[in-house]
């Protein structure tokens, strides 16, 4: 780790309900033996990061946020064997599993479910808005290619979470979904999995920045939520033969997104519940007199997500990206979002190499 300096720059959240703070911190050097240690290139931000801010997710502090991020690998503990110095990586989020659990010796779309694991990255532990960050090998996984660090920072929460609850659906070509808050950060990415898949997509958002970009995203037909729930169930189930989406993904924490979620879905489909507003708010008629199947959905597994980078890699999938230049601009990127006026990820490019590749791309 002769070229690793001993300090770097990091975003923290240091008290709750306050702004990052910009500090000098010690790289990390140790490495546990399936750990992997990233230079980072790009990092996002992401609506948990909000919780985190304030106090929600119980963070210990100070801690490094976002949990999305991409980088190259610069050392690699002991016993890594699929990652080398010099890979790219999207980062995984998950930290040290137990591995003698229910969830660990289960199914392998339900490892990350594991409640014993050491904590998650950005939530828990020190994340991705820094300069070096330390990932765990096992959860973290190879960069196709065809597929850039500025997209690939993005996929790492809001990317494997869409891509989980569409897994979750379980819709084959030629069936609907519709997706409730389609035109943000997931929905965006959500509409062009889905369509890559052979789905009739049908958008829901109350934003025109949203619909825009839903549409733009791959949306066979967007809907106006701002119209009221009576008209936005009519409208859906006129594009479904009156029958209603064979599944319906929620993404928004609106009140009545939930609600809106189960009244779009046919008799005895699923709604999958994707959004984390501090409650879930449904009328009893919406899904016991309609048996709509409930559930809830977190993020995807490595091998899950391994195949989305390869499918996104495929399908030439696209993050709507705003990228900010530098840690130091945490503080703009944060007032985008918290504009509403966001569309799609807000991205920082942390590495200056790829600063200038991401300036020469966009002709900046």
């Amino acid at each position: 780790m002769g070229d690793i300096p001993q300090k770097m720059l990091a975003a923290q959240v240091v008290e709750f309900k306050k702004p990052y703070t910009i500090n000098h911190i010690p790289t990390p050097t140790d490495l546990s033996p399936h750990d992997l240690l990233l230079k980072v290139k790009v990092a996002s931000l992401c609506h948990t990061d909000g919780m985190v801010q304030a106090g929600v997710m119980g963070t210990p502090l100070p801690c490094t946020a976002s949990h999305e991020g991409s980088g190259e690998v610069v050392a690699v503990g002991s016993d890594v064997v699929d990652f080398k110095v010099g890979d790219r990586v999207m980062a995984g989020i998950l930290m040290h599993r137990c591995g003698h659990c229910k969830e660990c010796q289960g199914p392998e779309e339900l490892k990350h479910y594991c409640k014993k694991a050491k904590g998650h990255l950005g939530v828990t532990l020190n994340g991705a808005f820094a300069e070096y960050m330390v990932v765990d090998g096992r959860e973290s996984n190879i960069i196709p290619p065809k597929v850039s660090y500025e997209t690939a920072a993005p996929l790492a929460c809001a990317g494997i979470t869409i891509w989980g609850g569409l897994m979750r659906a379980g819709l084959k070509a030629g069936e609907t979904v519709v997706i409730v808050g389609a035109g943000g950060g997931l929905g965006h990415l959500g509409c062009q999995f889905a369509r890559a898949m052979g789905l009739l997509v049908v958008g829901i958002d109350a934003r025109d920045e949203g619909l825009d970009l839903a549409k733009a995203s791959g949306a066979n037909v967007v809907i106006d939520a701002r119209q009221g729930k009576e008209k936005t169930v009519s409208d859906v189930m006129q594009v479904t033969n009156n029958l209603g989406a064979d599944s319906t993904i929620n993404v928004s924490d609106a009140k009545d997104a939930a609600a809106l979620a189960c009244a779009v879905t046919k008799l005895h489909g699923n709604m999958i519940q994707i959004a984390q507003p501090p409650e879930v708010s449904i009328p009893f008629p919406e899904f016991i007199f309609r048996d709509i199947r409930v559930l809830g959905s977190l993020i995807a597994s490595p091998g899950q997500s391994q195949r989305m980078l390869d499918f996104v890699a495929e399908h030439g999938i696209t993050v709507k990206t705003n990228p900010f230049f530098g840690l130091q601009e945490i503080p703009k990127l944060t007032e985008l979002a918290h504009s509403g006026k966001l569309a799609g990820k807000g991205v920082i490019i942390v590495d200056e190499e790829e600063m200038r590749n991401v300036r020469k791309e966009s002709g900046s």
